[in-house]
């Protein structure tokens, strides 16, 4: 199920999350990269020991593979490497892939705070509308993935729509994380859409999108966290841009024991 190399788990119950949203440079890595950066700083700053970027955080949703995907040894994979690494931080960030096979993937990829590729994902449902399916191959496994102690899915935008994916590993996370390029034409349904996953499945998530302009879109964030009952419950750090929150094991399981949720396959309660 996994694509992971876990380091070992630190004994954490809860983690506090920063989510980068920012404006990605449209097929601009170094101005991508300086702002991912200052973003690392923040977080620290902040006290987050977890920073997540957005879907493709150094090109911007590229649908140009061939130009701007990167092997996993490529400058903006070691480059978010080394972030991680200086700021000791978990990183969750998308970077367009190429495989060595000459595949295309969507990918997004975690690095521990000592710069290692902690796990990878690639993303599942492609979105055919812009033409996402004629570039890259879909990946074929969930992602799970231990961070200081608590059990997070990865997921990446499109993916949202699909609730089969989230219902997988939704019994064995304690939080989700999706990261995204989700135009502003369709807000509406990014807010009501990760409040939803979290609810269903009675676990965090931490959602995050960018802003700006990028191939002729325009992208508005609503980076957010939702608790396992669907309440939002991040908010703005001190004396920084950044908005953070809290993760926590506990909650996610004290959730779970109030109202359960479990079903049989043939859709009767559990007992």
């Amino acid at each position: 199920m996994s694509n992971s190399r876990n380091p070992a788990p630190e004994n954490t119950d809860a983690l506090t999350v920063a989510l980068g949203e920012y404006d990605i440079g449209w097929h601009d890595a170094a101005r991508s990269l300086e702002r991912a950066r200052e973003l690392t700083r923040q977080a620290k700053s902040a006290g987050a020991s977890l920073l997540v970027l957005p879907e493709m955080c150094v090109t911007g949703f590229t649908m140009e593979a061939d130009s701007y995907a990167e092997a996993s040894d490529g400058p903006s994979v070691k480059a978010l490497s080394t972030l991680a690494r200086d700021e000791k931080l978990w990183i969750v960030a998308g970077v367009s892939m190429r495989k060595a096979e000459g595949r295309y993937v969507n990918s997004a990829l975690v690095f521990a705070p000592d710069g290692r590729l902690a796990a990878s994902y690639d993303k599942q449902r492609l979105f055919g509308y812009a033409k996402e399916t004629e570039v890259y191959s879909p990946g074929s496994a969930a992602c799970v993935v231990d961070i200081a102690g608590l059990r997070v899915g990865v997921f990446i935008c499109f993916d949202l729509r699909f609730p089969e994916l989230f219902r997988e590993v939704g019994p064995n996370v304690d939080a989700f994380v999706l990261i995204a390029n989700w135009p502003a034409t369709r807000q509406r349904h990014w807010e009501v859409l990760t409040q939803a996953r979290a609810i269903e499945n009675q676990c965090y998530m931490i959602a995050v999108n960018r802003t700006g302009e990028g191939g002729g879109l325009e992208y508005i964030g609503g980076s957010a966290i939702f608790d396992p009952w669907g309440e939002r419950c991040d908010h703005a750090a001190n004396n920084s841009p950044l908005r953070v929150g809290t993760v926590s094991k506990s909650a996610a399981e004290r959730a779970r024991k109030t109202f359960p949720l479990a079903y049989a396959p043939n859709n009767r309660r559990v007992k």
